[in-house]
């Protein structure tokens, strides 16, 4: 293995004894996993288990990986050792190979450091949105977050942020990744990060940024005279990882009252001890010590982050004493009425409404899409992933323009302008307020949800997946759809009971609703994503994940005002999926593995 051989390998001495066990004891499937392939880099960066070899994150990885993305920056901005970069890290760590998210950050500074560009490093763990803040707050060339958010404990990764706050996408993907390649070899001052710790070039931006971060979105807190005195009693749960003290600190800012914290999870822990999955999207077997301490405390909301605090569940207890946990379209809606509402009232010129913005990805719920057509503001979708949308909210505001919220369906939320990414510290606090305002008129937040949906139309969804590991079924299964019936490049034009009014193929970069059938959004022939409109308000998408072995379906109905019956919707989106799932992913012919329950 010529990319991991001599000097550089054995500076790391556990890699080393992990790869002599693998070989002493002749695993070659395990070698093979770890050195047959590198890990690709793409516009998310890099994300794999931490362990030996080149498929892995480890020591020589990170170098080589901070040595690309240091030459590129070199090629690309000519002031970078006067502006320099940002680094921040969650608390994983994987103590068999030695690699931390700490550990994997120093040495990206001191990659940097080398090449004489100035580096705030965080002296302490922080949450991803703050790395992007303190790229645009600082006019920063570039920002690194290592960490890999809500997967699995064995894993870490490297997120990458440009000079313009919001994460990479192409054509910096591929020219990172090309500079990578160039320069594998490690420098050979990019291991030693004890000099480079002590460097006059090595900044710490914490007490700064920690400061700043939060005067910033109390620009977003309006009702401060009623969080004072509100007495609703909310539970915060921040999974093993970073969110804890700082959504204590938001919650602070907006002079609500402190949320109680669920000790058994409010202390970052590498191992997750009591969760299976750190991933607060998997809903309630996440929440389970939450609903415990809430039950005791007499708490009726609780909130949660994933690891690295950029997202944000809620779960709100049921007059029947159930607790319901809200999906992320669901939020998506609440938090999108509040913060048009709050914004309403500080803006009385009805003229103002025509330059803000939303914005959605287009597998999220239609919800805004409603709102902003009966309210008169903006609205747009981006393809999936906050790198999107982050970008496009940079475009809009250096117009002039102001985007007021953009969310994703994966419970990802996007509350103020000074972080152009999810951020689930902003997100809790203003939560927060929406909550203990609510509170006020005696309204919880799912008859809110109901109120919003009478007004602007019931938006019902249901998304799933299929695991599939055998990408020549994938293609098969979206060929077909391509070829239906045997014909050509023709589309099916129904589904079941269920007929078709429109396709779009952001694989091929077809539309059928264009004039001249071209998506405008962009198309990538490297995933597979198909959307069908159909006749009765339906919209479904079928995509692939870019970070695992899955088939994914979004579906949801878009029902017009003043069509209320719930339990006929349900039931119409219920056999809108039955069909697709019969039609066009055909699990038994495919072999598809359904969703675990």
């Amino acid at each position: 293995c010529p990319n991991f051989a001599g000097d550089s390998f054995s500076s790391n001495p556990k890699t080393k004894s992990m790869v002599q066990d693998m070989v002493k004891e002749g695993n070659k499937e395990a070698l093979k996993k770890c050195f047959s392939s590198r890990m690709e880099f793409g516009t998310a960066g890099l994300r794999a288990a931490m362990g030996p070899g080149i498929s892995c994150m480890n020591d020589l990885t990170i170098i080589q990986t901070t040595q690309g993305f240091c030459c590129y920056l070199e090629q690309s901005i000519g002031n970078l050792k006067e502006r320099g970069v940002v680094i921040g890290y969650d608390a994983r760590a994987h103590p068999p190979s030695g690699g931390s998210s700490k550990r994997f950050a120093s040495l990206a500074a001191a990659v940097f450091i080398s090449r004489g560009v100035p580096v705030h490093l965080f002296s302490d763990i922080t949450p991803t949105p703050f790395v992007p803040f303190t790229v645009s707050h600082l006019g920063l060339c570039a920002g690194i977050m290592v960490t890999a958010s809500h997967n699995p404990k064995q894993d870490n990764g490297y997120k990458v942020y440009w000079e313009n706050g919001a994460q990479i996408v192409t054509p910096h993907d591929k020219g990172i990744s090309k500079a990578i390649m160039e320069n594998l070899e490690p420098w050979p001052e990019s291991w030693n990060t004890e000099e480079a710790l002590k460097s006059t070039l090595l900044k710490d931006p914490y007490q700064d940024i920690n400061t700043e971060y939060f005067k910033a979105i109390q620009k977003h807190c309006h009702h401060r005279e009623i969080n004072k005195k509100s007495e609703v009693k909310i539970v915060h749960t921040s999974v093993h990882g970073v969110g804890h003290t700082f959504v204590q600190s938001a919650f602070k800012a907006f002079d609500l009252r402190p949320p109680y914290a669920v000790e058994e999870q409010k202390d970052p822990d590498p191992e997750f001890p009591t969760v299976k999955y750190p991933n607060p999207e998997e809903g309630e077997g996440v929440l389970t010590l939450s609903f415990a301490l809430a039950e005791k405390e007499g708490a009726s909301v609780v909130l949660a982050n994933d690891p690295d605090a950029d997202r944000l569940a809620i779960a709100e207890k049921q007059e029947s004493g159930q607790w319901r946990v809200f999906s992320g379209n669901e939020l998506g809606a609440l938090l999108g009425w509040w913060i048009f509402r709050c914004w309403r009232e500080q803006n009385s010129d009805a003229a103002a409404v025509k330059n803000l913005y939303m914005l959605s990805s287009t597998v999220s719920s239609k919800i805004l899409r409603a709102i902003a057509l009966k309210e008169g503001f903006h609205f747009e979708e981006t393809l999936t992933g906050f790198k999107w949308m982050g970008n496009r909210a940079r475009d809009l505001s250096d117009q002039d323009k102001t985007v007021l919220f953009a969310f994703e369906e994966a419970i990802g939320y996007m509350c103020s302008p000074s972080v152009l990414d999810k951020d689930g510290v902003s997100a809790a606090a203003i939560a927060g307020e929406m909550i203990s305002f609510l509170a006020t008129k005696k309204i919880s937040l799912s008859q809110q949800l109901t109120t919003i949906y009478e007004e602007y139309g019931y938006h019902i969804s249901k998304n799933s997946y299929f695991i599939c590991h055998d990408q020549a079924v994938i293609r098969s299964l979206f060929e077909r759809l391509r070829n239906y019936g045997g014909t050509k490049d023709s589309y099916p034009t129904e589904c079941g009971r269920f007929a078709i009014d429109a396709v779009r193929d952001l694989t091929t970069g077809y539309d059928s609703n264009q004039p001249d059938k071209k998506a405008v959004l962009p198309t990538s022939s490297s995933s597979q994503m198909i959307t069908f409109t159909f006749s009765n308000g339906g919209v479904a998408t079928m995509r692939t994940s870019g970070t695992e072995p899955k088939i994914k379906y979004y579906t949801e109905l878009c029902a017009p005002p003043g069509n209320s019956d719930v339990p006929h919707l349900k039931k119409e989106l219920d056999d809108l999926v039955d069909a697709i799932i019969e039609n066009f992913f055909e699990p038994d012919k495919n072999k598809l593995q359904p969703k675990p329950q």
